[in-house]
């Protein structure tokens, strides 16, 4: 797999990919019990945040949770980077050309360590908050701060497990991009100056939302 550690001003980088999401496969016919009602849930979260984009609510109730709904789509498919890792043995990382070798490799390993502290401890939280959510069951139509919290622990469970992997179980290969030392250039420039260099960054890179994430990061 390839990760692009992204350059975003300010001596910040992101570790940065776009895997296939695979969430949407039909089941095998022999997929067991535990398997099945984490499908159902899936659709389910699609369904919630399928409808809260689609909706435009504007106020009251309706209006703060399709704001959390949103916010969490967003928050979930952000991490995906690192849960694409969870299973990898191998990886290439592209960095920007303008850095050395030995620096990429060190940076990349600092943003995999603070991840795994960040996402380790907001985990614990979060499920602890979870289990706490049990006192709204009696609240009509579906739970969605349950929604929020279950979700919100899955996905910092499965970033901790990819930033863990990606220091102690995956071979790197370091790769310099010129692409990438262009895009840094980039990060301090207004948004309307920049938008053009950066899609055509992207299409060289043949990464389709980078566009968004760096507008969404960069200083």
């Amino acid at each position: 797999m390839r990760i692009h550690l992204i350059p975003l001003g300010r001596s910040r980088f992101e570790p940065y990919a776009e895997p296939p999401v695979d969430d949407q496969r039909p089941l095998s016919h022999d997929a067991g019990r535990i398997r099945r009602w984490l499908h159902r849930a899936n659709q389910q979260w699609h369904g919630l945040v399928d409808g809260a984009r689609l909706r435009g609510a504007t106020t009251g109730f309706a209006k703060w949770r399709d704001s959390i709904v949103c916010k969490l789509a967003d928050s979930l498919d952000e991490q995906r980077t690192l849960w694409s890792l969870r299973n990898a043995t191998r990886a290439t990382v592209l960095f920007p050309s303008n850095l050395e070798r030995e620096s990429a490799q060190s940076l990349l390993n600092q943003i995999l360590a603070a991840a795994q502290r960040y996402h380790g401890r907001r985990l614990i939280v979060y499920v602890v908050l979870f289990i706490a959510s049990g006192v709204f069951f009696f609240v009509p139509g579906p739970n969605i701060i349950a929604y929020y919290l279950g979700f919100q622990s899955f996905g910092h469970l499965q970033s901790w497990r990819g930033a863990r992997r990606a220091l102690t179980g995956v071979e790197w290969t370091l790769q310099p991009s010129d692409d990438l030392a262009e895009l840094a250039t980039l990060a301090h420039e207004p948004h309307g100056t920049r938008a053009a260099r950066v899609e055509d960054i992207a299409r060289r890179l043949d990464l389709e939302h980078l566009p968004a994430f760096f507008e969404r990061e960069a200083a």
